[in-house]
């Protein structure tokens, strides 16, 4: 099996959120409903030095994250009645006829990827368009970042290309889920663990 995964330059994401907008477009999901979602993260001090003078370590930057397809799916293990699933290309599916909205994946998974879509009742989610793959075209969100921060493919080859890090602030612990992501750290990333900074747009993700 080919596991699929993502690949995110941080380096080079800018924040525009094309790719939460085609992935909506695409998937025509509702308000509040968003398979992608870019978070802006921010931190550091202005500091008065012994002189008098200032200096600081202010930082912002830009994560864009949707369903990881994780070797350890939370949501899958907890799924009542076996909806939630992982498919032979590694990718995690939500089978809506089985799905009975309980919204118990929801809750479980770190980084928020299955959503509750109340106007057909059951959770819908990221399945890194397997359409669009089927016809040898590029994910949507991938295609749309005008600075090309976004790949997909074998996750082992983006990770023989990229390396291996996938804990930047303010995901959660990797060793949850085990994500397939990669990401090349902005130059102000903060390790998962050294919650120095906040989301500033809660709300809107």
């Amino acid at each position: 099996m080919t596991q699929l995964g993502f690949y995110f330059d941080q380096t080079l994401c800018n924040g525009c959120k094309a790719c939460q907008i085609a992935c909506k477009d695409k998937h025509d999901t509702p308000i509040g409903v968003n398979w992608r979602r870019v978070v802006e993260y921010s931190g550091g001090t202005w500091n008065v030095n012994p002189d008098g003078t200032f200096n600081q370590d202010v930082f912002t930057y830009y994560t864009s994250i949707s369903c990881n397809h994780c070797e350890n799916p939370i949501c899958v293990q907890v799924c009542p009645t076996t909806a939630m699933h992982k498919e032979e290309d590694g990718i995690v599916k939500v089978d809506p006829t089985k799905c009975v909205g309980c919204r118990f994946c929801e809750w479980a998974c770190p980084y928020s990827a299955p959503q509750f879509n109340a106007e057909e009742g059951h959770m819908t989610k990221c399945d890194l368009c397997s359409d669009y793959r089927a016809e040898g075209k590029t994910p949507a969100c991938v295609a749309a970042c005008p600075s090309r921060a976004l790949e997909f493919g074998s996750i082992d080859q983006l990770r023989q290309k990229h390396g291996t890090e996938n804990g930047i602030a303010p995901l959660p612990d990797p060793t949850i889920t085990k994500p397939n992501l990669v990401i090349t750290p902005h130059k102000d990333a903060q390790p998962w663990d050294n919650r120095t900074g906040e989301i500033l747009n809660v709300e809107e993700i």
